[in-house]
């Protein structure tokens, strides 16, 4: 128990999706090696599904803390997680995180942590530590210039955002605009108790970000709001050794070329229609490059993947092509040497693993901050997005055509050269970026124990 009381014990909260989960487990591992003890907190449902990720180093610096949700009648405590919920659920489960504070309250009053890092969602969390004069810092899991781009569309509506390279066609600015208005009129609705004025403020937040991709727009935040850009990242979930597990796919790769192969996959939340299936399958079928491709469908629903893939699709591609069901292990995949290139809907922690294994990216942006994500990486030169007509539906030429750029053409060598640099800087760089968060703070924690005393 000494050996506990001299380091620093952090509560993390992240919301309850994976794609935010794993950030914050990543960043909790890599305080562990910095003096600081880890309360990981969320639903028994997504502990479970992490549980293998802390490993025998890490049992002992990461403790998994369960928090319960009302059991709704349409959200069993299986869905207490977006892993496979079905998208009409999404904001069942935000009332249900809303309605859990009470819990919450109480956890931080047996554990009382020095320090609670949160996400954007839920409200509460950071009212809530303020009332035991706990210090709470937030980590943001999207990259600072789509929220940069957010913030400026809701004050500055109608003025074109200061960076030109970043801009929205109008069929996902229509999307985008609407989601950061139904996200301001949540928060507007959901205003809990103030925060103690007691407390020293907290002027930092985090970001799974790294400065070499997003310095400019990481400086603009800061200077538009009242809170410095503390970049963590990127935050990316090391590989797993289950050498059995998904050991085909792993040989399936090893019979590949160097850099012969992509990797197409779209997140865990986003499920294509019918016609994006068809382009894509079609697309690949067009470049001749070798690919390995994750098809997912909501759960529950019985679909085959043979259904909805052009007929004949299997066949005419043979041994250059792989489908994979469900899921597969992205960053094995990424990390090996016969993959050359990545297909990817540009969710934010996708990006990080492929430039963290320096693979170049073909964009293929659905929703969300994704179109941003994609056109941000596309202007650093490591990507190619696929061009869309004019309602935003997708065309086989133009995927054919990214996918051979960046996996094959000799007019693609650039963004190679460019995304295998990326990963050699982050590398570079990694333990000079957490020094600097680990100041930030324990600062944070310091100054609240001078007001305390």
């Amino acid at each position: 128990m000494d050996s506990k009381q001299s380091k620093t014990n952090v509560l993390m909260l992240p919301w309850l999706a994976q794609g935010h989960i794993t950030p914050f487990l990543e960043l909790a591992k890599k305080l562990t090696h910095k003096n600081f003890h880890i309360y990981f907190c969320s639903t028994p449902i997504n502990l479970k599904s992490i549980k293998k990720r802390i490993t025998d180093k890490y049992s002992l610096s990461i403790e998994l803390v369960e928090i319960h949700l009302p059991s709704l009648p349409e959200l069993p405590p299986h869905h207490h997680t977006t892993n496979g919920l079905p998208l009409h659920l999404n904001s069942t489960l935000q009332e249900a995180f809303e309605m859990a504070s009470p819990n919450f309250s109480n956890i931080l009053k047996t554990l009382s942590p020095d320090l609670v890092i949160y996400d954007f969602l839920p409200s509460w969390a950071r009212p809530i530590a303020s009332s035991y004069n706990i210090p709470a810092v937030q980590l943001m899991t999207t990259g600072a210039m789509a929220v940069s781009f957010g913030q400026h569309m809701f004050h500055h509506p109608g003025v074109e955002f200061p960076f030109p390279a970043i801009h929205l066609q109008e069929f996902h600015e229509k999307l985008f605009r609407q989601m950061v208005m139904d996200g301001a009129k949540t928060t507007k609705e959901r205003q809990v108790a103030p925060v103690n004025n007691d407390q020293p403020p907290c002027n930092i937040m985090l970001f799974n970000t790294f400065r070499e991709l997003e310095g400019k727009y990481m400086d603009h935040l800061s200077a538009t709001g009242n809170q410095r850009v503390v970049p963590v990242g990127p935050l990316v979930q090391g590989i797993v050794d289950d050498e059995n597990e998904h050991s085909e796919i792993i040989q399936w790769l090893n019979n590949k070329g160097e850099s012969s192969t992509v990797f197409v996959s779209f997140g865990s939340e986003y499920f294509m229609s019918k016609e994006e299936i068809e382009e894509i399958a079609h697309g690949l079928e067009l470049s001749n490059v070798n690919f390995i491709w994750v098809v997912r469908f909501p759960m529950g629903e019985k679909v085959e993947v043979e259904q909805v893939l052009p007929k004949g699709f299997i066949d005419r591609v043979g041994e250059r092509g792989l489908i994979v069901e469900g899921w597969a292990p992205q960053a094995r995949i990424l990390a090996h040497s016969s993959t050359g290139g990545f297909a990817s809907h540009c969710g934010w922690n996708s990006i990080s693993e492929s430039l963290f294994y320096r693979v170049p990216i073909v964009a293929i942006p659905m929703h969300l901050d994704q179109p941003l994500n994609a056109k941000l990486v596309e202007e650093v030169g490591v990507a190619v997005e696929v061009s869309r007509d004019i309602n935003g539906r997708l065309d086989r030429e133009e995927i054919t055509q990214a996918l051979r750029k960046v996996v094959v053409e000799k007019s693609g060598e650039d963004i190679r050269i460019t995304a295998r640099n990326f990963g050699e800087n982050i590398r570079i760089k990694g333990d000079e970026v957490i020094n600097g968060v680990v100041e930030e703070l324990l600062q944070l924690c310091k100054n609240n124990k001078s007001v305390k005393n």
